[in-house]
């Protein structure tokens, strides 16, 4: 994973996107080898593209398989969004995006008609993970935005008190405003308005974003109802503000698949969403503007 050291901003290519680091000072070299050691080390346990990763190991036998100290927190709050929308947003989904073409594999082509998640249970203890039956797992919903926990956490132990990381949307800042601009789902050179984070993070999701035409002409994307495996239709893109990115990240999720109010009461966060029919809705209390 080369990484470009540019005045105050190191910027880098990892789990399949870009990276950005922006800080008070130069990051110096032994910052940006942990940083390096994180991030080589989430994909060897967490990548469902890699034939040696840990969660590929689990959908072949089961575990239990240590995934590291990650695990709890990530697989925890997953089970408890899969509970929260009856089962739509689930970590296991996984079989669901590869039959729709979404794999390991070269190309995106997909199979006919639509595949649910498995039914499997999945179990954390400690650091060690299990699934039973054997099936394969996808945390794509929250673990970017883990991971950018987890790289922001190496900048603050190094002393960085302004700080912002960047994964492609999943971003966390400490330290100053930022002032994020929500990206037009239907047109990326607009946006639909813009928002101020502060000392937390943000994350969103949109249909214009792995997005590709199946058989037959067929739209697809990688937002799924798990319960039938077929792209969420009515929610054209979501945004969570939170105190973590990995909270964001999976919220923004989960608000392609239940309402807002259905998770108000379990977490602290702020939402923009906007359906297919183009109708914007926020949360009281954002701070920036909606262009309507």
């Amino acid at each position: 994973m080369p990484v470009v050291l540019a005045g105050e901003r190191v910027a880098f290519d990892a789990i399949g996107t870009r990276w950005s680091l922006t800080t008070d000072r130069p990051i110096d070299a032994a910052t940006r080898a942990r940083v390096d050691a994180v991030v080589q080390g989430y994909d060897r346990a967490w990548s469902r593209f890699r034939a040696d990763s840990g969660v590929a190991e689990l959908a072949r036998t089961g575990g239990p398989v240590d995934l590291g100290p990650e695990a709890a927190p990530l697989l925890g709050l997953l089970q408890r969004l899969r509970a929260l929308t009856g089962g739509a947003m689930d970590p296991l989904v996984a079989a669901s995006l590869e039959h729709l073409g979404y794999g390991a594999g070269p190309g995106l082509v997909d199979a006919p008609g639509l595949r649910a998640a498995p039914a499997a249970e999945v179990v954390v203890t400690g650091t060690a993970v299990r699934v039973e039956p054997p099936a394969l797992l996808d945390v794509g919903s929250a673990g970017k935005g883990q991971l950018a926990d987890l790289v922001a956490a190496e900048l603050a132990a190094d002393g960085h008190e302004q700080r912002t990381v960047d994964a492609s949307g999943d971003i966390v800042t400490a330290g100053r405003p930022l002032t994020v601009a929500l990206e037009h789902p239907f047109d990326p050179t607009c946006a639909i308005g813009v928002v101020e984070v502060r000392d937390g993070a943000i994350a969103g999701s949109a249909v214009n974003r792995r997005a590709w035409t199946g058989t037959g002409g067929r739209r697809l994307h990688h937002v799924l109802d798990a319960r039938t495996g077929a792209p969420v239709e009515t929610v054209a893109a979501a945004w969570v503000l939170a105190g973590s990115a990995m909270l964001a990240d999976a919220l923004a999720t989960a608000l392609f698949l239940v309402p807002p109010e259905d998770l108000m009461d379990s977490f602290d966060f702020r939402w923009v969403r906007m359906r297919t029919d183009g109708r914007v809705t926020a949360s009281d209390g954002l701070t920036g503007e909606l262009f309507r």
